[in-house]
């Protein structure tokens, strides 16, 4: 891989400051501004690229990103999301003549879903709290069951049918030896405010797609109801308790991703949409061609794990999870380092 680009200045117009805010982005001034970006900095079509460079920024949303919204991912420092935003905005400005595609995710989500408190309920009729795990033991025993009120929606109202799935889909995450059904608080909801990109890493994302005449392609996740999403590749349960398919992987995009020179990988959260995203994108990897992980490149500074103060911390998992990725070929890099300095595949 040889990639030969200058780092290039930061746009006046970004406001690390505002990171943290939600506003609307000004479309029409900074189309005009990337144009002239483009023309004064002598920056290529996409097209033209012969090395291919992706960016793969997952779920930088709202919903995580912005304090006070629903999942903010603080991190350790309590603040991570936003000084992961603010270090991935600095990142696409400064390599934009060598991002050839930038391919947000978009974590997507209604009320009634498999890993929102409406769904369960236990004997007194009360739904779990935000974070509670639901396990295989949990539901054998009838301590969390199906919400009867949801079948309506989610079965056309064949609550044995869906009560039936449930017990089928903790089973199979136990014999995945995956993480337990976590209740997650409402959020990412279609329609929302919290769905949105965050607006500094929307502007950039625009930005780039003018200077560069190279569409932004979102890639939309988490909508089926009965099945978790973290990965933007795969859901966690691709089948009901017949074995018949309630969900596919994620072909199209896997099939893109692998088609780059180079991926780089940020966004949030690192112990859960990152850390099983990049997780499937290993096994893929590994089906085709084991060197291949080498092309990848994970921003470990744009990227922050789950912490809920006094309930939960991921940071250890989120760490050794990538500890694993390097290992088995991929690159842990800092975005203050330039992508034409990283070596080669």
């Amino acid at each position: 891989m040889t990639i030969s680009a200058n780092l290039l200045p930061i746009p006046d117009f970004f406001d690390p400051t505002r990171v943290d805010q939600v506003w609307r982005v000004p479309y029409q001034e900074r189309a005009k501004q990337a144009q002239e970006w483009a023309k004064i900095h002598g920056i290529k079509p996409a097209s033209e690229d012969t090395t291919r460079v992706c960016l793969l920024a997952i779920d930088v949303q709202n919903t995580f990103c912005i304090p006070d919204f629903e999942l903010f991912v603080g991190g350790r420092s309590g603040f991570g999301a936003v000084e992961d935003n603010i270090r991935l905005c600095q990142f696409i400005y400064r390599h934009l003549s060598v991002i050839t595609e930038i391919i947000p995710t978009l974590d997507t989500h209604t009320s009634m879903q498999i890993f929102h408190p409406i769904f369960w309920v236990n004997n007194a009729g009360e739904n779990p709290p935000p974070m509670t795990m639901i396990t295989l033991a949990d539901v054998q025993q009838g301590l969390w069951k199906v919400n009867p009120g949801v079948a309506y929606s989610l079965s056309g109202g064949d609550y044995a049918s869906l009560e039936s799935f449930a017990l089928h889909y903790v089973q199979r995450l136990h014999d995945a030896g995956k993480y337990p059904l976590t209740i997650w608080p409402y959020h990412s909801m279609l329609g929302g405010i919290g769905h949105g990109l965050v607006a500094a890493v929307e502007e950039a994302c625009f930005f780039h797609a003018i200077a560069r005449c190279s569409q932004t392609r979102f890639e939309v996740k988490g909508g089926n109801p009965l099945t978790e999403n973290y990965s933007v590749l795969r859901p966690e349960v691709l089948d009901d308790a017949s074995g018949r398919a309630i969900a596919s992987k994620n072909s199209n995009l896997i099939g893109k991703l692998l088609q780059f020179d180079v991926i780089i990988i940020a966004g949030q959260a690192k112990s859960h949409c990152v850390a099983w995203t990049v997780d499937d994108l290993l096994t893929e990897i590994q089906a085709v061609d084991p060197q291949l992980a080498k092309k990848v490149y994970l921003l470990e500074d744009c990227t922050s794990p789950v912490v809920v103060p006094g309930v939960v911390d991921f940071t250890e998992q989120a760490n050794s999870t990538f500890q694993r990725f390097a290992d088995a070929g991929m690159h842990l890099v800092k975005s203050s380092g330039s992508v034409s300095s990283w070596g080669g595949s």
